[in-house]
């Protein structure tokens, strides 16, 4: 397995415990019975580190699916080398942090751990070019 595949896998790994995190404080919020329901009414919104737990997961969710598409690219196309090996260990890293950093709710730093994962991203745009 390629270094770059092992960052997604990595990074779906990462994905799953952000679900299973954000649905742990949701379950200590709303009790158990909540997530048997379907959903229908809503609910107060977390507050707190469950509410940036969801959030952070949130934001995995938008910046996942090109971390994957350039991934798999890079594999279907052969391309392995300084840049998609940086980027993808740019995106996980950063993705890691960005958890860490928006959990304990450090403001700035927050973005420029994001920042980094999305620089990872562009790496391994670049290295498909």
């Amino acid at each position: 397995m390629s270094p770059e595949l092992q960052m997604l896998l990595y990074s779906t790994t990462l994905g799953l415990a952000q679900m299973l995190l954000a649905f742990l404080f949701k379950a200590q919020k709303y009790g158990l019975g909540w997530a048997f329901t379907n959903r229908e009414q809503s609910m107060p919104a977390l507050e707190g580190v469950g509410g940036r737990t969801q959030r952070a997961f949130h934001n995995f969710r938008e910046t996942f699916p090109l971390f994957v598409a350039l991934v798999l690219l890079a594999a279907v196309l052969n391309r392995h080398d300084s840049l998609t090996l940086w980027g993808a260990q740019l995106y996980f890293w950063g993705r890691l942090a960005y958890l860490i950093v928006y959990m304990a709710g450090i403001k700035y730093l927050r973005t420029l751990v994001w920042l980094a994962s999305v620089v990872g991203l562009v790496l391994l745009l670049i290295a498909l070019f």
